[in-house]
């Protein structure tokens, strides 16, 4: 039995606790454009997880949850491919990349990938050293032309052999590859025997760009292995790697478990992933987060001063303005990286209020006039 100070030192801490969250609660937690991650989970991913919650369920991914969601990816890409669902990005893409190559091979990739600036050395960890092979590229995407110089470039034994090509749909500086694109890096990576990897972070986002369908984006464009992100389109967590060829999918499950990527309590993984694949929400989030990037886009292009680094395609929109400008912007309490070119990156996601966006584009043009 807990002492009469014992009780009294708990009650002040729940108290404070409450009073904590009472703060939280009440106070409005504005949007942010920094990041589509900033995002909270959307309702289709919410329900599921709480009807998943409901009772007990066998774990490691031996449930019906599970098995539902691996179902309706198998709908979606009209496919029987394999499915795996680990918890971010960077282990759905390395681990991806190293079930493809062998610790001599090489992966091509463009020099603003992901895989190569982001993901702290994780594909050459989890391949045994494989090395990147970077192409430059000032629009984020890899061409048939890059992949050919590359898989070419030196046959020697000396060097990494060319196994893998990835690329980033949509790219990280928002543009989209095209179905043509796609099934031309396809046929360049056939000409020199390299598999083709696709990291789908905003999978979503490039398939409403396009109006195409999620296989005509993949398989039938000669991607092998897809990794389909989740998060970034209304999840709270939780990655998708899709292989094509059910065969390149060996052993991929000890992979997983290796790197810490099993969840033992998977229905919690894989329920998010119903909501949103069942009721069509993966769509829906991607189109109202590709429709407020392009109308801010619209918006900012009409400011003196301001330049867009290129066409909105997806949900991310790249500003060019002087530095006292973004230091006047943040002042005002907005958050964006300069990461990529030095150019203001601003994402939306798929709750993003019209209203925020205004606000942002009224900021924006106040700081460029000097208002």
């Amino acid at each position: 039995m807990p002492t009469a100070g014992c009780e009294k030192l708990l009650s002040a801490v729940c108290i404070e606790e409450e009073d904590e969250l009472t703060e939280i609660d009440s106070r409005e937690l504005a949007q942010q454009f920094a990041s589509d991650n900033y995002a909270g989970i959307c309702p289709e991913a919410w329900s599921a997880t709480e009807k998943a919650n409901r009772g007990h369920a066998t774990a490691y991914g031996d449930d019906p949850w599970t098995e539902r969601a691996a179902n309706a990816f198998r709908t979606l890409f009209e496919a029987d491919c394999e499915v795996f669902l680990v918890f971010n990005g960077t282990a759905a893409n390395s681990l991806a990349l190293a079930s493809l190559c062998q610790s001599y091979h090489g992966v091509i990739c463009c020099d603003s990938s992901h895989v190569e600036t982001d993901e702290c050395g994780a594909p050459e960890f989890f391949s045994n050293g494989s090395k990147l092979l970077v192409a430059h590229s000032d629009d984020g995407k890899l061409t048939p032309e890059a992949i050919r110089e590359l898989a070419t470039k030196r046959q020697d034994i000396h060097f990494p052999k060319p196994r893998v090509v990835t690329i980033t749909q949509s790219t990280e500086t928002g543009r989209v590859y095209t179905l043509s694109e796609l099934r031309a890096i396809s046929a360049a990576c056939k000409e020199h025997g390299l598999y083709l990897h696709m990291d789908g972070a905003r999978f979503a986002n490039a398939c409403a760009s396009l109006g195409c369908s999620p296989a005509e984006m993949t398989w039938k464009s000669g991607v092998d292995v897809l990794c389909f992100g989740g998060t970034k389109n209304g999840m709270a967590v939780g990655e998708a790697v899709l292989f094509f060829d059910r065969k390149l999918a060996q052993d991929f499950d000890y992979r997983c478990k290796q790197a810490g990527q099993l969840a033992s309590k998977m229905r919690f993984l894989s329920a998010p992933w119903v909501g949103m694949l069942e009721s069509g929400a993966w769509l829906r989030n991607a189109e109202h987060a590709n429709r407020r990037a392009q109308h801010f886009a619209a918006q900012a292009a009409e400011i003196r001063g301001i330049r867009l680094t290129g066409p909105v395609e997806a949900n991310a929109a790249f500003v060019l303005a002087p530095e006292a400008v973004l230091d006047a912007l943040r002042k005002r309490g907005w958050g964006f990286y300069t990461f990529i070119g030095g150019a203001a990156r601003f994402m939306f996601a798929w709750d993003t209020q019209l209203a925020r966006v205004d606000m942002l584009r009224k900021d924006l043009k106040e700081c460029a006039t000097g208002a």
